[in-house]
């Protein structure tokens, strides 16, 4: 039997407002606060805690057979704990099972790693902070943002104390390789690479859309 490694990915964007040029020296908040609050809700109803609840099912059919990972950005947090904490409330409640793993990603789904080392560690670090406070983990595996990796940005997460990173399995950059075997950064030995199936991610996201 094939094992397959599922994880989720939940991050919210915060929504601007139309901001006309008269608004300028005028006007100093941005934020669309009617759709942040909108958007979010709906989201949580219709997406995240039935997939949440069924995911909540399956650990109690199976038990440690069934596990899955979760990667909060913390804007994404600050979106749930604002207008949907049911949403975190039930993520704790997995958290309990032993059968939920939480992973790090930059706080703000940002693209730090690809311009300075400092603040993609500040931001990181940041997360993992709600991490251990929303779920009493402290990530081992990183989930950089749009899974964005080089081997730089591996040793990076390497020193950071990381043991695994999770990162693209695009045929365009793996070649002849598969990305249904573990592989390990270059520069960093230590730290083990988890590719996405591409073509199985895909298949799923369009279950779920058409369901």
């Amino acid at each position: 039997m094939k094992t397959i490694c599922i994880y989720f990915e939940i991050h919210q964007i915060i929504h601007l407002k139309r901001y006309r040029f008269f608004d300028i020296g005028t006007d100093h908040y941005y934020y669309d606060d009617y759709e942040n609050e909108r958007s979010i809700t709906d989201i949580a109803n219709r997406s995240y805690m039935p997939a949440l609840n069924a995911i909540g099912e399956m650990i109690e059919q199976h038990g440690d057979y069934f596990k899955v990972a979760f990667s909060l950005s913390g804007t994404g947090i600050e979106q749930l704990e604002m207008h949907a904490p049911q949403v975190l409330a039930k993520l704790q409640e997995l958290a309990k099972t032993g059968c939920v793993e939480f992973l790090a990603e930059p706080y703000s789904h940002g693209l730090s790693a690809l311009a300075n080392e400092a603040s993609f560690e500040r931001d990181v670090k940041k997360q993992m902070v709600k991490m251990k406070e929303y779920f009493g983990q402290e990530p081992k595996v990183l989930r950089n943002s749009s899974l964005i990796y080089s081997d730089d940005i591996g040793g990076q997460a390497a020193a950071m104390g990381f043991k695994g990173m999770l990162t693209e399995g695009a045929k365009h950059v793996l070649g002849w390789k598969s990305p249904h075997y573990v592989y390990n950064c270059a520069i960093a030995p230590n730290l083990k690479l988890l590719l996405r199936d591409v073509t199985l991610s895909d298949d799923i996201s369009l279950r779920f859309n058409n369901s």
